[in-house]
C-alpha cells in the first residue's frame, strides 16, 4: 500500500506577528470575526464534554486555509471549490501579512469533541449531473485542481494538520497539507499522490481523496490548569466509493472519476477521528516534529562556512591594502611633503582635488540612497526580531506585516539621507528630491504589485488583494510614509552640507586611459560575484519557501548571512574603489553603488535558472506572476546592496583623504 513519495512541502512562508495588531484595523479584508489566536502565547485547554468550562473547551474546531499548488502561483479559497461548507461560524480576521500572501482562513464543517472518537462519519454528499453546465463547470474545476496537485491546508488549534509519509533514505516527512486527489494519465502513469495506492490504476482517471483519518495527539496538563493540550494533528487521506452513501462504511474500491465520465456522479465526504495521549511532546515544542522532518540543516552550515571563507578572503585583502599598501602610501605622501625636493604626486593622492566632485545624476543617486537606507534598516530590524524568537511558523502573515509597518515608519531616515547627500552633491531642487524619494521606488513597486493583482483578480485567485486592503496600503503610504519622508528631508536640508576633508578643484582633472580591468563595466560585473556567492544557497531556501510553499524557519542562519552580505558588499566595493583611485579614476559614487548593486542582477539570473530547473509552474498567468514578483524582489535587493556599497566606499574615501597631507 504505502510507497515512497517525493518530498514536497506545501505550507506558507512563516511570518512575524509583532506589530500586526496595528494593522488588523488597517487591513479590511472582506471578513471580520473573532480574533483567531494570540500566537505562541495562549495555549487552549480541552477536556471531555461533561467536564467542560470557560477555561476548558470540549469542542475542537477545524479551520481550512486557501489551497495552493507547486505547479501554479495561483492559490484559491476553500469556498472556490465545491467541497462541504460550514453552515455557520465566524471567519477569523486576517492581519495584513496574511491578506498580502493570499491566506484565507475559514471555518469548516469538520467538528470534533475532545476524546470522542468517530468512525466514517458523513460530512456531506455532492452530486454532479454532467449535462448541467454549472455542475460540469464545478467538476472540471475539481479535475483541473487535481491535475495541478492542489493541496488542502487544515488547521486545528493553530497547528497545521499534517500528512506524514516515508520519503527517500528512510526519512519520514510530515507535510503540512494533503492533496485534493490525483490523476492516472491515459498511458497509465501515476501522477503525484496516486503512487500511494496500487488500486489507483484506471487510465485517464481522477481519484479524489474524499475520506480522511485524523489522529489528534494530546498532552495532559500536569500543573496549574486542568484538561489537556493538543500537541499534534495528523491525517491520512483516503479514497472510497461508498456503497451506501447514506450510511457509509469506508470500504470498497476508491472514488474514481473518469475523464470522460457522464451522467450522475456522487461524491460522499467522510472522516474518522481518534485521540491519543502523548506525554513525550510538550505544548511549547509541538511544531518540532514538522520542522525536524524538513531536510537541509547541514546544507545551511555548509552555506555559512562557504560565506565565511569568502569573507575571510576579502577581509584579508582589505586588511592588506589598509595596513600595508595604504599605510605605506600615506607615510610616503606625508614624507614627500616634508622634504624640499618633493617629487610629482602619483597614485590616489593625485585625484584629491576631484574625489568629492558631485556625480552626474546626483538627484537619482541620492533618491536611491534614501530608499536603500529605508530597506536596509527595515531588513535588519525584521531579521533581528525574527532571531529573538518573535517569529515562528505559528505566526501567520506576520513577517510581511512587520516589514510593511517598518517600511512605512522608516520614511524619516529615507528623506534625511536623500536630502543630506543631495545637498552635499550641490543640488538645489529640494522639492523634486523629496517627492522622488517619497514616490519613485515605492511607486515602481506598487505599480508592479497592482498589475500582478489585476492578473490575480482576473484569475479569481485568493491571492488577489481585496480593494479595501489596497486602499489601506495606499493610506499607509500617503498618510504616514510620505509625511515622515518630508520630515526627514526637512532636517536633512536644514543641516549644513557634509564637510569633506579636501577641497574640490574648479577645473576637473582629465582621467587617463584605463586598462580593461579598471574600466567601469568589468569592475561592476566582478563586484557582484562575491556577495552573491555568500547568499545563493540561502536564496534557494527563500525561493523554496515562497514558490514551493516550504516552511522557512531558520532565521538565525538568515541573520548571519545578512551580516556576512553587508560585510562582503562593503569589502568588495572598497577593494575595487581603491584600485580605481590608484588608476586615477575619481568617479567612485555611482560605481560604488552599482558594484555591489550588481549582485541583484545575479539574483535575477538565479531566479530565472530556478524557474526553469526547479519549478513545475505551468500557464501564462503563473509565469507572468512569478517574474512580476521576482522583479519587485530584484529592485529591493538592488537598492539594498547598492546602498551598502556606497556607504562603505564613502567612509573609505573620507578616511584616506583625511589622513594624507594636501597642499
Amino acid at each position: 500500500m504505502s510507497a515512497r513519495l517525493p518530498a514536497s512541502s506545501p505550507s506558507r512562508w512563516p511570518r512575524l506577528w509583532l506589530l500586526s495588531l496595528l494593522l488588523l484595523g488597517a487591513a479590511p479584508g472582506p471578513r471580520r470575526g473573532a480574533a483567531f489566536y494570540l500566537p505562541g502565547l495562549a495555549p487552549v485547554n480541552f477536556c471531555d464534554e461533561e467536564k467542560k468550562s470557560d477555561e476548558c473547551k470540549a469542542e475542537i474546531e477545524l479551520f481550512v486555509n486557501r489551497l495552493d499548488s507547486v505547479e501554479s502561483v495561483l492559490p484559491y479559497e476553500y469556498t472556490a471549490f465545491d467541497f462541504c461548507q460550514a453552515s455557520e461560524g465566524k471567519r477569523p480576521s486576517e492581519n495584513l501579512g496574511q491578506v498580502l500572501f493570499g491566506e484565507r482562513i475559514e471555518p469548516s464543517p469538520y467538528k470534533f469533541t475532545f476524546n470522542k472518537e468517530e468512525t466514517c462519519k458523513l460530512v456531506c454528499t455532492k452530486t454532479y449531473h454532467t449535462e448541467k453546465a454549472e455542475d460540469k463547470q464545478k467538476l472540471e474545476f475539481l479535475k483541473k485542481s487535481m491535475l495541478l496537485n492542489y493541496q488542502h491546508h487544515w488547521i486545528v488549534d493553530n497547528m497545521p494538520v499534517t500528512w506524514c509519509y516515508d520519503v527517500e533514505d528512510g526519512q519520514r516527512y510530515c507535510n503540512p497539507g494533503f492533496p485534493i486527489g490525483c490523476y492516472i494519465t491515459d498511458k497509465g502513469h501515476a501522477k503525484d499522490a496516486c503512487v500511494i495506492n496500487s488500486e489507483f490504476h484506471e487510465r485517464d482517471t481522477f481519484y479524489i481523496f474524499n475520506h480522511v483519518d485524523i489522529r489528534i495527539h494530546y498532552h495532559v496538563v500536569e500543573t496549574g490548569s486542568t484538561g489537556a493540550r493538543l500537541v499534534a494533528a495528523k491525517l491520512e487521506p483516503k479514497s472510497f466509493k461508498h456503497t451506501h452513501i447514506d450510511k457509509p462504511d469506508c470500504s470498497g474500491p476508491p472514488m474514481d472519476i473518469s475523464n470522460k465520465a457522464s451522467g450522475e456522479i456522487k461524491i460522499a465526504y467522510t472522516y474518522s477521528v481518534s485521540f491519543k495521549e502523548d506525554d513525550k511532546i510538550r505544548w511549547a515544542s509541538r511544531w518540532d516534529y514538522i520542522l525536524e522532518s524538513m531536510p537541509h540543516t547541514h546544507i545551511q552550515w555548509f552555506s555559512i562556512m562557504n560565506s565565511l571563507v569568502i569573507v575571510l578572503f576579502l577581509s584579508g585583502m582589505v586588511a592588506m591594502i589598509m595596513l600595508r599598501t595604504l599605510h605605506k602610501d600615506i607615510a610616503r605622501y606625508n614624507q614627500m611633503d616634508s622634504t624640499e625636493d618633493a617629487q610629482e604626486e602619483f597614485g590616489w593622492k593625485l585625484v584629491h582635488g576631484d574625489i568629492f566632485r558631485p556625480p552626474r545624476k546626483g538627484m537619482l543617486l541620492s533618491v536611491f540612497l534614501g530608499s536603500g537606507t529605508q530597506i536596509l534598516i527595515m531588513t535588519f530590524v525584521t531579521l533581528f526580531f525574527a532571531c529573538l524568537g518573535f517569529l515562528s511558523p505559528a505566526n501567520r502573515g506576520a513577517l510581511m506585516t512587520c516589514a510593511v509597518v517598518l517600511w512605512v515608519l522608516l520614511g524619516t531616515p529615507a528623506g534625511y539621507v536623500a536630502a543630506r547627500f543631495y545637498k552635499s552633491f550641490g543640488g538645489e531642487k529640494w522639492k523634486t528630491n523629496v517627492l522622488l524619494t517619497s514616490f519613485l521606488c515605492p511607486g515602481i513597486v506598487f505599480a508592479d504589485f497592482f498589475i500582478m493583482n489585476l492578473i490575480l483578480w482576473g484569475e479569481g485567485s485568493s491571492a488577489a488583494i481585496p480593494f479595501g486592503t489596497l486602499v489601506a496600503i495606499l493610506a499607509l503610504w500617503f498618510c504616514i510614509s510620505v509625511p515622515l519622508t518630508f520630515i526627514g528631508a526637512y532636517f536633512g536640508f536644514k543641516k549644513n552640507a557634509i564637510e569633506h576633508p579636501v577641497r574640490t578643484n574648479q577645473i576637473p582633472r582629465q582621467i587617463p586611459e584605463q586598462s580593461f580591468y579598471t574600466k567601469p563595466l568589468p569592475g561592476i560585473i566582478m563586484g557582484g560575484i562575491l556577495p552573491f556567492g555568500c547568499i545563493f544557497i540561502q536564496l534557494f531556501f527563500i525561493l523554496n519557501s515562497i514558490w514551493s510553499h516550504q516552511m522557512y524557519y531558520m532565521f538565525g542562519f538568515l541573520f548571519l548571512v545578512f551580516i556576512i552580505l553587508v560585510i562582503t558588499c562593503s569589502e568588495a566595493t572598497i577593494l575595487l574603489c581603491y584600485f580605481h583611485l590608484c588608476a586615477e579614476d575619481y568617479h567612485w559614487q555611482w560605481r560604488s553603488f552599482l558594484t555591489s548593486g550588481f549582485t541583484a542582477v545575479y539574483f535575477l539570473i538565479y531566479a530565472i535558472h530556478y524557474f526553469f530547473s526547479k519549478l513545475q509552474i505551468t500557464g501564462t498567468a503563473s509565469t507572468i506572476l512569478y517574474f512580476g514578483y521576482t522583479m519587485i524582489m530584484v529592485l529591493i535587493f538592488f537598492l539594498f546592496t547598492g546602498t551598502i556599497g556606497f556607504f562603505a566606499c564613502f567612509w573609505f574615501v573620507t578616511k584616506i583623504y583625511s589622513v594624507v597631507k594636501v597642499d
